[in-house]
């Protein structure tokens, strides 16, 4: 190979048509790729799979894969946290996930020297559309529906509209941007939260708050959606005082990082009714253990940290990899570069 090559290591299952699109992105790119070494996948877009029971020869052969790479489309499925040890050539990783701070920090990734960059904004429409369903969920009374049609009982009744209400968001990346532009075109009110300091310009948002203000909106406010990535500002953001200052039969969706709510608090909330639900994509302990009160409550959905996955998502990732492929090349600034002091 000349040495001015890209050698690209597929490192999560992806589809043959996306891995020749990538090889197409510039000429000097040659991608590593065989998929009888990958994990294999469980459903559309899984990034995880089911490993496969290589045998010694494989293993050798995906070591030798990793050995040649410069660039890795998604973090080792064999053994990540050893990537800059067992990749001597690599030095960029392209994350499939938005979130990745939490994976590099346990790994030992972030204190290497490669350079991450995530997938921010892929997933915001389908997270959007996630926020409005729970939204939409509550105010409709579809519990006491469901409820309805188990009894077989038809009882007329008087729901809500979510045009009108008033939303806070918390997270104004791209998802937040996502959420912010669906929930507006929905008629809802939009008041951003983000990063103290900073100010912001965001279509489909009406006014905006420091995150550390937010005690000041919670109580004028008929639900709130995090969208913020975790982060040592972020982790405990929402406790017993800030659900306490929110309004009776308000509802919080969260399709940023569990950690970021007292999950001990939320239940008391909605157990009290003071909440009048939660629709959560995201978990403290994943996957969520049998015995955790969630499954019992009936005012809560549960996801199984699947909203962001559609079946396109592939291609979209796929669409931001060539573009930082060719930034790269170019040597011009790479899309979603991760920020080892902000954690995302």
């Amino acid at each position: 190979m000349a040495d001015d090559q890209l050698r690209v290591l597929i490192a999560s299952p992806l589809e043959p048509e996306h891995v020749a699109r990538i090889e197409a992105a510039d000429p000097r790119v040659s991608v590593l790729y065989e998929p009888g070494l990958l994990p294999v996948p469980r459903y559309p877009a899984d990034h995880t799979g089911i490993p496969r029971e290589l045998s010694a020869a494989e293993l050798d052969r995906w070591a030798g894969l990793r050995r040649l790479a410069d660039v890795s489309f998604d973090f080792d499925w064999q053994a990540p946290a050893d990537m800059a040890s067992n990749c001597p050539r690599l030095r960029w990783v392209q994350g499939t996930s938005a979130g990745i701070g939490g994976f590099l920090a346990r790994t030992g990734l972030a204190r290497t020297e490669l350079i991450f960059t995530t997938a921010a904004g892929v997933h915001g429409v389908p997270l959007a559309e996630f926020a409005l369903l729970g939204l939409l969920y509550f105010a409709k009374g579809m519990p006491a529906l469901a409820d309805a049609k188990v009894a077989r009982r038809w009882q007329r009744y008087a729901g809500s509209q979510v045009a009108g209400c008033r939303v806070l968001l918390v997270g104004l990346g791209g998802a937040g941007r996502a959420v912010a532009q669906l929930l507006s075109a929905a008629g809802m009110e939009v008041c951003g939260a983000g990063r103290p300091g900073r100010s912001y310009d965001l279509p489909g948002i009406a006014r905006y708050v420091a995150s550390d203000q937010l005690h000041k909106v919670l109580p004028e406010v008929d639900a709130l959606v995090l969208a913020c990535p975790l982060t040592a500002q972020t982790r405990g953001l929402i406790g017993a005082r800030e659900l306490a200052l929110m309004r009776p039969g308000s509802v919080l969706v969260n399709i940023a990082r569990g950690p970021v709510v007292d999950e001990e608090a939320l239940v008391s909330a909605l157990r009290t009714g003071h909440l009048g639900g939660a629709c959560l994509d995201v978990f403290a302990t994943e996957p969520l253990p049998a015995g955790s009160p969630f499954w019992d409550l009936p005012n809560v959905i549960i996801s199984p940290h699947s909203a962001a996955t559609v079946a396109a998502e592939n291609g979209l990732i796929t669409d931001l990899f060539m573009d930082n492929i060719r930034r790269w090349m170019a040597g011009r600034p790479l899309r979603n570069l991760y920020d080892r002091t902000a954690g995302y």
